[in-house]
């Protein structure tokens, strides 16, 4: 063995075992033809006996509720009948055992022979391809019905449909469900039920015999459900029972009171449930418009930010403090002052004249320096200023040329004159 290689326990391998059986639809439903052997009656009402023929036998138990149901005889040993049921893998003990559901005396058997026949025929045609199934509304409003006009049936759907929800129509198609020509009554009520708009049709009938459930087994009655438009719901007898048009229907119901629990919608679960949706939907209403509500408040208050006429107000708003400020300061310093040259008027005067009088003998003093240094001043004693024809004063001799005209400034005017001659001469 590789070191890869899985090992399983007797647990885990039992309980694989079991979950094929319960995977394979093949044996979920199957009819067994053989003698009774080993019956035991148990005090709890169910069941146990072994179911052989010639070469092999197998084991098989009925519950005490499936055989209220299923069996309408004592079995005994040696007696042959046919076992209807599931094949189930028992993992506690790794064995495997048919669970009986229905259990019929052998002279039944030519009866099951052609329901397996047509079975077989029909789901070589396609008739239970679970392409062609189609959904059951969720929310109907009428409902078509064929089955007996009188009998438990019809009873217990009107009462089951009536409780769930008042406000469904009913429309019953009154047909044959059992005997010669029942097949015929029931395909005429699907295609009459289905021309006249029904949003979902159930057929069916309480429980019985194979031979009282015939009519649901037979080719007419398959193919008027296979054909129908409108979803079907196909509810015949007890859970236990089965026929050929629970496989070709949309959906099958273990009896005609279940098929109404799955098609007429509660209407106060209904009502309810939109109640919640109505108060989701304003309370999602509402928090959508608050959010807008406040965004819209948000853009209104930028809008109001940038709007230059409001800015100018602020502006001059601002402006205006600033103005009052302004004023209320020049006031207190206004205010300071007079204060103050009420106190120190006196004394400001008598400083402000003494300063004003030094200020003017000072001025006096410069007036005499700058009378002194004065040009004009110096011309009056006889000097004079001479100014070449560059417009530059002369002080020396070399700063002349012959035959420049020059100007010579005196105190009354000005003297015009050419150079002819010059002479430098020591003076000091």
């Amino acid at each position: 063995m590789s070191e890869n290689q899985k090992v399983y326990s007797v647990t885990d391998l039992n309980r694989y075992i079991e979950n094929m059986f319960i995977n394979e639809y093949a044996l979920s439903v199957v009819f067994v033809r053989g003698e009774i052997s080993n019956c035991t009656y148990a005090t709890s009402g169910h069941i146990y006996f072994t179911l052989k023929d010639q070469t092999s036998q197998i084991q098989c138990v009925m519950f005490r509720m499936d055989a209220m149901k299923g069996l309408d005889f004592r079995l005994q040993h040696g007696m042959q009948v046919i076992v209807g049921g599931a094949v189930k893998a028992y993992g506690a003990r790794g064995t495997y055992q048919i669970y009986a559901k229905r259990i019929m005396e052998a002279g039944a058997g030519k009866l099951h022979e052609q329901y397996e026949a047509l079975k077989r025929k029909l789901e070589a045609a396609g008739y239970f391809d679970v392409r062609h199934k189609k959904k059951i509304p969720p929310y109907v409003k009428k409902v078509g019905i064929v089955t007996a006009a009188t009998g438990a049936a019809i009873r217990d759907m009107q009462m089951i449909a009536h409780r769930r929800n008042p406000y469904v129509a009913l429309y019953l198609y009154p047909a044959q469900v059992q005997g010669e020509g029942a097949a015929a009554t029931i395909a005429r009520g699907i295609r009459c039920l289905d021309q006249a708009g029904m949003d979902v049709i159930v057929i069916g009938r309480g429980g019985g015999s194979l031979e009282d459930l015939w009519a649901f087994n037979e080719w007419e009655t398959a193919e008027a459900v296979f054909l129908c438009e409108t979803p079907i719901v196909s509810a015949v007898g007890h859970e236990s029972d089965t026929v050929l048009t629970d496989y070709v229907a949309d959906l099958r119901a273990s009896t005609p009171s279940a098929a109404m629990e799955l098609v007429v919608f509660e209407a106060e679960e209904a009502i309810h449930r939109l109640e919640v949706y109505r108060m989701e939907f304003l309370q999602r209403t509402r928090s959508i418009l608050l959010h807008k509500k406040n965004a819209l408040h948000e853009f209104e208050k930028k809008l109001r930010e940038q709007d230059p006429t409001l800015k100018l107000e602020k502006q001059k708003e601002k402006l205006h403090r600033a103005e009052e400020f302004l004023w209320q300061a020049m006031k207190n310093e206004l205010e300071k002052n007079q204060q103050f040259m009420e106190r120190y008027g006196d004394k400001v005067k008598e400083r402000m004249e003494y300063i004003l009088r030094e200020k003017r003998h000072k001025m006096e003093v410069l007036a005499k320096q700058l009378d002194g240094l004065s040009p004009l001043k110096t011309m009056q004693t006889g000097y004079a200023f001479v100014e070449g024809a560059d417009g530059k004063g002369k002080s020396g001799v070399r700063d002349f040329t012959l035959d420049e005209e020059i100007k010579i400034y005196v105190t009354d005017g000005i003297v015009s004159a050419i150079v002819t001659d010059r002479k430098e001469e020591p003076w000091n």
